[in-house]
């Protein structure tokens, strides 16, 4: 955490914070209002120190806080119209994962309330595979879905909303069958395909969540994603280039020592290059840039380690 890192997560944390409109969200009607995003920028904050309550991004997060409670449906699903997501598991995971955070430095009972909520329903939609899919059915499933309600399943947990053993076994058997060959992982098990890197990282997270911290599976997934590392920097334009380095980062962070550190100074470098004057990161997905901004921040604070679902 070098000094020119400090300041550029401050940076980029400032940048969030003015450009947050008054009831949380971000930019003009669409991905700038969706929950997922929300959700980042407010984990985001939280990984600098501040919380619901305390911190110099506090009301950050409580604006982030009240768009997410405003937007929880009574079946516990979470989902802001205004943003017209055709993926809206992908924000039921970050929406969940945010709320879980929240509810563990607070004891508000509203947060556990509609954080109780949507875990059962995150729970109730996993499918005969063990994965999730982009719609609360009980259908198919993909890997990186999946990733997303297993870390937000994770979270509750860690926060004292209970979540059964089963559905982390049936998951976690899940992500250990998308395994290919060379240690990298498929998207679908129903269209089986070669690895990726960043999916193939979140595989590795997921697994993490779900408690699996050693063993044949993690560590070939760990040398694949050490073998392909430039799959994720010549991507740079790519719509999985913050996706791929935020669950990289995650990866890396959990294996430790030397690989860890390697790994950290070569991203922190080159997401500081990448950093705009204003203090953003710059994506193809929304004007604000906000989803680039949070990922790209939360990145570069992973040694604080101040998120629970984040410690090692």
């Amino acid at each position: 955490m070098t000094g020119k890192t400090v300041q550029a997560i401050e940076s980029g944390l400032r940048y969030l914070s003015d450009e947050q409109s008054h009831d949380g969200s971000f930019g003009p009607l669409g991905y700038g209002h969706n929950v997922a995003v929300v959700s980042l920028v407010g984990l985001a904050c939280m990984a600098n120190g501040s919380t619901v309550t305390r911190g110099y991004f506090a009301s950050t997060v409580r604006r982030c806080l009240n768009y997410i409670l405003e937007n929880c449906q009574p079946s516990g699903f979470i989902q802001a119209r205004a943003a017209g997501t055709e993926r809206p598991m992908y924000g039921q995971g970050f929406a969940t994962l945010f709320l879980a955070e929240c509810y563990g430095t607070t004891d508000d009972p509203r947060i556990r309330e509609e954080l109780s909520h949507a875990v059962k329903l995150i729970v109730s939609v996993q499918n005969d595979e063990g994965g999730w899919r982009y719609h609360p059915k009980r259908q198919d499933a993909d890997l990186s879905v999946t990733i997303c309600q297993i870390m937000a399943l994770r979270a509750a947990r860690n926060a004292g909303v209970s979540v059964p053993d089963g559905t982390f076994q049936r998951c976690t058997k899940y992500v250990k069958s998308c395994q290919n060959p060379d240690g990298g992982f498929m998207y679908m098990l129903t269209e089986p395909g070669d690895s990726r890197f960043a999916r193939s990282a979140a595989a590795i997270v997921a697994l993490y969540s779900a408690g699996v911290y050693d063993g044949p599976e993690v560590e070939r997934a760990i040398e694949y994603v050490i073998r392909n590392e430039q799959e994720l920097y010549a991507a740079e334009s790519g719509a999985y280039y913050f996706y791929g380095h935020y669950y990289a980062a995650q990866a890396m962070w959990h294996a430790g020592g030397k690989r860890w550190s390697k790994w950290y100074t070569t991203v922190r470098d080159h997401l500081i290059d990448a950093q705009t004057d204003h203090g953003n990161w710059v994506d193809s997905i929304d004007e604000v840039n906000a989803y680039a901004t949070a990922m790209a921040s939360l990145v570069l604070m992973m040694p604080r380690n101040y998120l629970t679902i984040l410690q090692r």
